[in-house]
């Protein structure tokens, strides 16, 4: 996949973009990793539980020059999409998934488009 300068996780109603004042020093403040390709790249549970139980990730990967970015909801091994707004732990799921959200907006990361 491209890097795309809006994205919408499949279930949600709200779509992203790239917030214009986004710095590459405010990525790595969040957790972001520089891939070796130099791109920043950050992967979270959307497990409520615990930050460690990985059985479905949120990865966002951001383009080197922060032209772009990529975002999805993964399973654990990050082989196939997963819609976190379904399912037995969807209320959770997607509570821990805005947060995420929530701190990248009040960072200047992201915002709503």
């Amino acid at each position: 996949m491209l890097f795309q300068k809006a994205m919408k996780i499949e279930g949600d109603t709200d779509t992203y973009e790239l917030h214009p004042n986004v710095k590459a020093y405010a990525l790595k403040d969040v957790g972001f990793q520089v891939s070796n390709a130099g791109n920043y790249t950050l992967e979270r549970s959307v497990d409520p539980t615990s930050p460690y139980n990985k059985n479905q990730m949120l990865k966002i990967t951001i383009a080197k020059d922060l032209s772009g970015f990529k975002m999805a909801t993964t399973n654990a091994s990050g082989n196939r999409r997963v819609n976190i707004f379904k399912g037995a732990h969807a209320e959770g799921n997607v509570e821990q998934y805005h947060f995420i959200l929530q701190n990248l907006m009040d960072r200047e990361i992201l915002q709503k488009k």
